[in-house]
């Protein structure tokens, strides 16, 4: 099966989704299941792991009541307060099957917050329930991720977008060091999703996309990357279509097994689809 390993929903409101801002009108309205769906099929896709997009544990359970009405949502990767004395009580608040994973938006945080050790403790709380961890974050904070992921040698752990490269400065150097020594852990995968709104929205290219996919496969290797779309907000930027036609281009020079591994076997594998 073809998976999206990363893509959202919301019932949009401007109180709820501050970070939205008046360059991403197209963003704000709803994005539901009954959107996405048809979305998916077009571009045969079988499967997604929805992803918070607020941090509350209100929209956490929203998406579990999502993935429970609609069998194609293969999993949840939820929100949690890792810095909070009653992290094991919210965990075991929303435990439930297709739970999959936890994750904190680390990118609008202070870069120390992954040192804290009440963070390592709420991550430990949540990787002892079985549950892996998306790390969020802007390139800068890339040396910071390493220390976080050393400190959880035995766990899985993703990177989201690539570590998010400041595609629009042309970063490519310093990002390009970093991850390959976060890389260099065999623990951590990273998922192929975002770049495109990392980049100049109206005039992104190819080529100067490709750069960036062929560090991280140099990095992480064909057998450690996910397919991601980041549907919705990656319409600031690219059509779904359009972004799954381009990883697809990209990886069409790899085996058979290759390929199938960076369209859903990765995330399969990653997220515990197959129980």
């Amino acid at each position: 099966m073809r998976i999206d390993s990363h893509q959202h929903f919301w019932r949009y409101s401007a109180r709820d989704y501050p970070w939205m801002d008046s360059s991403m009108g197209v963003l704000k309205r709803d994005f539901l299941p009954v959107d996405l769906e048809p979305v998916l099929r077009a571009s045969g896709i079988g499967g997604c792991i929805a992803v918070q997009a607020q941090e509350t544990l209100e929209e956490t359970r929203w998406l579990l009541e999502l993935a429970d009405r609609h069998a194609w949502i293969l999993g949840v990767v939820g929100w949690v307060d890792l810095c909070a004395d009653d992290v094991e009580a919210q965990l075991d608040s929303i435990a439930h099957p297709k739970l999959v994973g936890v994750r904190a938006v680390l990118q609008a945080k202070p870069d120390d917050l992954m040192a804290l050790p009440r963070f390592r403790r709420g991550m430990t709380a949540a990787l002892s329930r079985g549950l892996c961890y998306d790390v969020l974050i802007y390139a800068r904070q890339l040396r910071a991720a390493i220390d976080l992921c050393r400190a959880f040698p035995d766990q899985p752990l993703v990177l989201d977008h690539l570590g998010k490269p400041d595609v629009r400065g042309d970063g490519i150097a310093s990002w390009a060091k970093d991850l390959h020594e976060l890389a260099a852990l065999p623990n951590v995968v990273c998922k192929v999703s975002g770049l495109a709104t990392e980049a100049h929205w109206q005039t992104w290219t190819e080529d100067g996309l490709r750069r960036y996919f062929d560090v991280a496969t140099e990095a992480f290797g064909p057998g450690r990357m996910m397919f991601g779309s980041d549907w919705p907000v990656a319409l600031c930027a690219t059509g779904y279509s359009r972004w799954r036609e381009l990883v697809d281009t990209w990886i069409a020079g790899w085996s058979p097994a290759e390929q199938a591994a960076i369209q859903g076997g990765v995330a399969a594998r990653f997220y515990r689809l197959d129980g």
